[in-house]
């Protein structure tokens, strides 16, 4: 592995993966949808090689995918679909049809190595179990954004049965935090809303929360060491939101909720928030389908990673560092002043 293509370049996941590989000495060409985007996160990694285009027409940048060896599909169509209303249409051209595209012209350029990034989406466990790589999600009791995430799976399984000769593995990240979070993902609109005193309370829900850039290094052990086929879980530490966002508040120096919202209340609150989104194009951290998978899935987040620590080496930081260095990025990069609330410093 020498020359490579990332797509989603500019994402929380594509960004720290793109510095990994870099500073690993490898060649790296990134897909970014804005060029302005592209060198806004790039300014300081000139070894880049900016490839404009979309998930949505991969034959308009299929050229650039020559001379490269291996690809990293960290793209997806994912945050504006928990702004409310229905998404499939996107989800299916990006996610589903845009992975077999992408498969398909890197197989014809002669790459033969390519890192799907899955996500924890495509499994499922008992409430309270741990889950492993086995445990996989019907598509029956998925949400259009999970079920998007199986199908694609399911796309990177069929090409390997018909096309032996390519190397594809994926990597399952749970709920990535870390630095150069420009969309911001949801993570990133939790520090911010956090610091800028938004939360009106505590909700309910548990996580897997992971840090990007441990994700991005399980890609790279999965291109040099994984082995075709295979799904690397990724996915972090167990946690609920009652627990994080204390820990988020206390390396930002504000005071946080410590009430737990009814649920009642929670959903006519993600009502209002859908409205506000949609007639102001904001991004908000509540939408009526987050709140039904967070429901949903409470205490269905409890991971096993021995399958990559084994056969990827994979380790994760503590999460008080990352959670440091995520704050630390938007504090760097003025997102705390430039949204004009001040923050209220702990006593």
């Amino acid at each position: 592995m020498r020359n490579v293509f990332v797509t989603g370049a500019t994402g929380l996941l594509g960004n720290n993966l793109v510095r990994e590989l870099v500073a690993h000495g490898y060649a790296v060409k990134g897909l970014v949808r804005s060029r302005a985007k592209g060198e806004q996160q790039f300014g300081d990694v000139p070894e880049v090689e900016l490839v404009e285009g979309d998930m949505a027409d991969v034959d308009a940048f299929a050229a650039s995918l020559r001379g490269c060896d291996t690809v990293f599909h960290t793209a997806a169509f994912f945050r504006d679909n928990y702004k409310g209303g229905s998404h499939w249409q996107a989800l299916e051209q990006i996610n589903v049809t845009g992975t077999r595209r992408l498969l398909e012209q890197a197989y014809l350029a002669g790459i033969r190595r390519f890192i799907h990034t899955s996500s924890i989406a495509v499994l499922d466990g008992a409430p309270g179990t741990s889950i492993d790589e086995t445990c996989l999600r019907a598509e029956a009791d998925a949400d259009d954004y999970y079920r998007s995430k199986i199908l694609a799976d399911r796309v990177v399984t069929e090409f390997l049965d018909a096309c032996p000769d390519m190397h594809a593995c994926m990597v399952l990240p749970g709920w990535m935090w870390g630095p150069g979070d420009i969309g911001p993902t949801s993570s990133g609109q939790l520090v911010n809303d956090v610091v800028h005193g938004k939360l009106p309370g505590l909700i309910p829900g548990s996580f897997s929360v992971v840090d990007a850039r441990d994700v991005a290094l399980a890609h790279i052990a999965a291109a040099t060491q994984g082995r075709s086929g295979e799904r690397y879980l990724a996915a972090g530490r167990h946690m609920t939101m009652a627990e994080l966002v204390p820990i988020v508040g206390h390396l930002a120096g504000v005071r946080t909720p410590a009430r737990h919202l009814p649920l009642p209340l929670l959903f006519c609150l993600a009502a209002v928030q859908e409205m506000y989104a949609r007639l102001t194009g904001k991004p908000i951290l509540l939408s009526l389908a987050t709140l039904r998978l967070l429901v949903r899935e409470k205490d269905r987040t409890r991971f096993n990673h021995s399958k990559s620590e084994h056969a990827l080496g994979l380790s994760f930081r503590a999460l008080e560092l990352t959670i440091a260095d995520t704050v630390a990025w938007y504090r760097d990069h003025g997102w705390f002043e430039q949204q004009g609330a001040p923050t209220r410093t702990r006593k």
